[in-house]
C-alpha cells in the first residue's frame, strides 16, 4: 500500500488534483456553527437570487411574445387563405382562356417571351 500512496503523490495529476482541491477548499465560503459564512461576498445571495428573478422575468416575457405571434399567425390565415384562394381562380381563369383560345400564351403573355408548352410522357387528346 505504501508503494501505491508513493506513487500517487509523485504523480503529476495527483498533484495537480490536489492543488485544486485546495484551491476549491479556499473559494468555498465556509459556515461557522451558527450557520454563518465566515468567508465569501455578502451580496452573493442577493446576486443568484436577482439573477434568478431575471431569468424568470425574460422567461415570461419570451413566453407573451411568443404567444402575441401566435395569435397575429392565427390571425392572418384567413386572409391569406382568401388570397390564395383569389389566386387560384385566376390561375384556372387563365388556363381556361388558354384551352379555349388554342393559344400557349396567357393574358400577360404579351408581356412576357413565348413559352413552349411541353408535354411530357402519356395519351392526350385535344377537345374542340
Amino acid at each position: 500500500m505504501t508503494e501505491s500512496s508513493n506513487n500517487r503523490s509523485d504523480n503529476a495529476a495527483w498533484q495537480a488534483a490536489r492543488q485544486w482541491q485546495v484551491r476549491a477548499r479556499q473559494a468555498r465560503p465556509t459556515q461557522d456553527a451558527n450557520g454563518s459564512r465566515t468567508s465569501g461576498s455578502k451580496g452573493s445571495g442577493f446576486k443568484l437570487i436577482l439573477t434568478w428573478l431575471m431569468f424568470g422575468v425574460m422567461m415570461v416575457i419570451g413566453t407573451l411574445l411568443g404567444l402575441f405571434f401566435l395569435l397575429i399567425g392565427w390571425l392572418m390565415l384567413p386572409l391569406v387563405r382568401h388570397r390564395m384562394k383569389k389566386r387560384m381562380e385566376q390561375m384556372r381563369a387563365n388556363q381556361a382562356h388558354n384551352v379555349g383560345s388554342g393559344t400557349a400564351q396567357s393574358q400577360q403573355g404579351d408581356q412576357r417571351p413565348h413559352r413552349e408548352q411541353q408535354v411530357l410522357e402519356g395519351d392526350y387528346q385535344i377537345k374542340q
